[in-house]
């Protein structure tokens, strides 16, 4: 009975471990009230570019990071991209993977896989046979669009299915296989006013959809929506000092959709002949997620390197600060 007992108690502790880690390691998820919002995993951070210019990155259009902040960035590619966004945090591991194709027609198009391997846990099953490992993992599926619209505005759209799933192999305690989905819509927009400034502006909603459901409706979240708006500033005054230099500076506010309580992100991308990025962000937070972020970058034909790391946060307290790792290849 002992034994029993403790199975269940790790059952439950995977799932809360995983729900806890997903929204710690997002500087959003202190917008929300965590204990009311379900697929918590939604708001963890990809890809190596945004994390390093501190998540302020809804403006940008470089690639296929975009998909997971804000598909109209997606919108004026011009050539295929393949991408894995690979991240390490506290307590998990996760991979982004995405396959995007522009088309003079029909817009960008996008696919994308984005997976969250909790770890194992010892198992046991009823009668206290050892041997077995309960699985905890996440999973979400987009399907993106993106078209530009005139010569100056970008939209795009995704459509993704959210799943949280807790399985088991050899002896298992009774009851220890859960799966928790739900579908989710982002929307998204850019507007260039280069006619005026060096200035793109840029919105998106993220994570709009119906409830994120186990096994009744008594057991159901909402999901993490959250509105981001932000800006990117070309300074052309950076030819003066560096030549083939550019620099972007860029800022966000996000929060929940009524924009309450919301923490700003800001971000710098210094970047040499079109091939190397020094990045660096920040963000202002009320809760200790607050602090600073770097990366660097580098484009060599048709690959490029991404490296992001967070100098902040819960799993930044750990043995193994939270890295960023991304590697795109165009064709």
């Amino acid at each position: 009975m002992r034994r029993r007992r403790s199975n269940a108690s790790g059952l439950r502790a995977a799932v809360a471990a995983a729900a806890v880690l997903c929204g710690a390691v997002q500087s959003a998820a202190a917008q929300g009230s965590l204990a009311e919002e379900g697929a918590l995993f939604l708001l963890v951070p990809v890809g190596a570019r945004a994390v390093g210019m501190g998540q302020a990155v809804t403006a940008a259009e470089d690639g296929s990071e975009a998909v997971w902040w804000n598909p109209a960035g997606l919108a004026r590619l011009e050539k295929r991209e393949a991408a894995i966004h690979h991240q390490r945090g506290l307590g998990y591991t996760a991979d982004a993977v995405s396959l995007i194709v522009p088309s003079s027609l029909l817009g960008v198009i996008g696919l994308s896989v984005h997976i969250f391997d909790f770890g194992e846990i010892p198992s046991t099953d009823i009668i206290g046979t050892e041997g077995g490992e309960i699985l905890t993992r996440a999973f979400v599926y987009a399907a993106s669009y993106a078209t530009p619209i005139g010569g100056r505005v970008n939209a795009g759209i995704n459509y993704k299915i959210a799943q949280f799933r807790v399985e088991c192999t050899g002896p298992c305690p009774p009851n220890a296989f859960s799966v928790a989905t739900s579908t989710a819509l982002d929307l998204g927009l850019q507007y260039d006013a280069d006619w005026l400034v060096p200035l793109t502006l840029a919105a998106a909603l993220r994570n709009v959809g119906p409830r994120f459901q186990v096994n009744d409706r008594a057991q159901s979240d909402g999901l993490p929506a959250r509105l981001q708006i932000g800006a990117l500033y070309r300074v052309g005054q950076i030819q003066r000092y560096m030549k083939d230099a550019e620099l972007h500076v860029t800022g966000d506010v996000l929060g929940e959709v009524q924009i309450r309580r919301p923490a700003t992100h800001l971000g710098t991308d210094l970047i040499w002949r079109k091939r190397l990025h020094a990045r660096a962000g920040w963000v202002f937070d009320t809760s200790e997620l607050d602090g600073p972020s770097i990366g660097v970058g580098l484009t060599a034909g048709t690959l490029v390197l991404d490296v992001g790391q967070l100098l902040h946060g819960v799993s930044a307290n750990g043995q193994t600060p939270p890295t960023y790792l991304s590697l795109r290849y165009l064709f």
